[in-house]
C-alpha cells in the first residue's frame, strides 16, 4: 500500500510523503518548517492516568468502531471511487505512526527489554484516504499544516473539510492500533523532534492514541510550537481523568465539530 504525506490531527502536516496543509501563495511563502528548540526544556511534570477497565475500553471501540464501518460503508465507496477518477495514484495510504508506550506504564523500569530503538511507543500502519497529490511532500519534507495547500486535491479538500479522509482510521480501531479517542499519533521523525522541544510530549503516549480527542475537539490544527504545547496540556488532562463516560462525550462532541468544520482545512 503507498505511502504518502498527511497532516497531524494535531494539526502538524505529517508527512514521509504525507498530504497536508498549504496555502496557493508561492510555496516559499507558505511553508514554514517545523522548528527545533534550541532551549533548555524543563523537566516534565508528573502525570498519573487514571485506572480503567481495558476489557470495557476495548469492547466499546470494538462496537463503535464497528457499526461505525457499516453506516459509513457508502460513503467510504463513494469516497474510494472519487479519489481514483480525479487523481492519479492510490485510494489509502499509509503511514507510520508512534503508538501506546507500555513500558511506561511498568512499575518496574529495568526489566529487559527487546527493542533496540525507542521511538516513544509501539509503531503503527495509520490508514487514511489519499486526499493530496502523489509524491506531495517530496520538494517541501515535513511542514505546518496551513489552509490553501497547493497539494490537496479538489476531492481531498472536501474530504479534509468533512473529516471523511479520517474514516479508515476505523480498521486502526479494530485492530488495537487506535481507540476512537485518545491523543493523536504522530510520526516517529516529528516525534523525536517534538520530544526534545516539549519536556511533556512523550506523556502523551500513557494513552492509546486516538482518532478523535479532548484536544482535537478543544484547539484548531497546530500552527506552531505553542499550538502542540497547548495541545500537549488537553492530551494529559485526558489522561489523567479518562473513563468510558468521557470517551462518550468526548465523541458527542465531535459530531458537531465534524458537522461545522471546525478547525478543518
Amino acid at each position: 500500500m503507498y505511502q504518502q504525506p498527511m497532516t497531524t490531527p494535531g494539526g502538524l502536516a505529517r508527512r514521509t510523503p504525507t498530504p497536508e496543509g498549504r496555502p496557493s501563495r508561492p510555496m516559499a511563502e507558505v511553508q514554514t518548517e517545523i522548528p527545533v528548540s534550541r532551549e533548555p526544556t524543563a523537566a516534565p511534570r508528573m502525570v498519573r492516568p487514571r485506572a480503567r477497565s481495558e476489557i470495557a475500553t476495548r469492547a466499546l471501540n470494538i462496537a463503535i468502531a464497528g457499526t461505525a464501518l457499516a453506516l459509513a460503508s457508502p460513503i467510504m465507496v463513494a469516497a474510494a471511487i472519487l479519489v481514483k477518477l480525479t487523481s492519479r495514484g492510490p485510494i489509502f495510504y499509509t503511514q507510520t505512526r508512534v503508538g501506546e508506550d507500555r513500558r511506561r506504564r511498568r512499575d518496574a523500569v529495568h526489566l529487559y527489554d527487546r527493542r533496540a530503538r525507542d521511538v516513544g511507543g509501539r509503531p503503527f500502519a495509520i490508514y487514511k484516504f489519499r486526499s493530496m497529490t502523489v509524491d506531495a511532500e517530496k520538494k517541501s519534507g515535513a511542514v505546518w499544516a496551513v489552509k490553501g495547500d497547493p497539494r490537496v486535491t479538489p476531492v481531498g479538500r472536501v474530504m479534509r473539510l468533512t473529516r471523511i479522509d479520517e474514516l479508515p482510521q476505523l480498521i486502526n480501531v479494530l485492530k488495537g492500533d487506535m481507540n476512537i479517542v485518545g491523543p493523536r499519533p504522530e510520526r516517529p521523525g516529528i516525534f523525536s523532534r517534538l520530544r526534545e522541544d516539549i519536556a511533556e510530549y512523550p506523556l502523551r503516549q500513557l494513552a492509546r492514541p486516538g482518532i478523535t480527542g479532548w484536544a482535537q475537539i478543544n484547539h484548531n490544527y497546530d500552527t506552531c510550537l505553542d499550538d502542540v504545547k497547548t495541545k500537549v496540556r488537553y492530551d494529559l488532562e485526558y489522561i489523567e481523568r479518562q473513563s468510558i463516560a468521557e470517551d462518550l462525550k468526548i465523541m458527542a462532541r465531535t459530531v458537531p465539530v465534524m458537522l461545522f468544520r471546525k478547525g478543518a482545512h
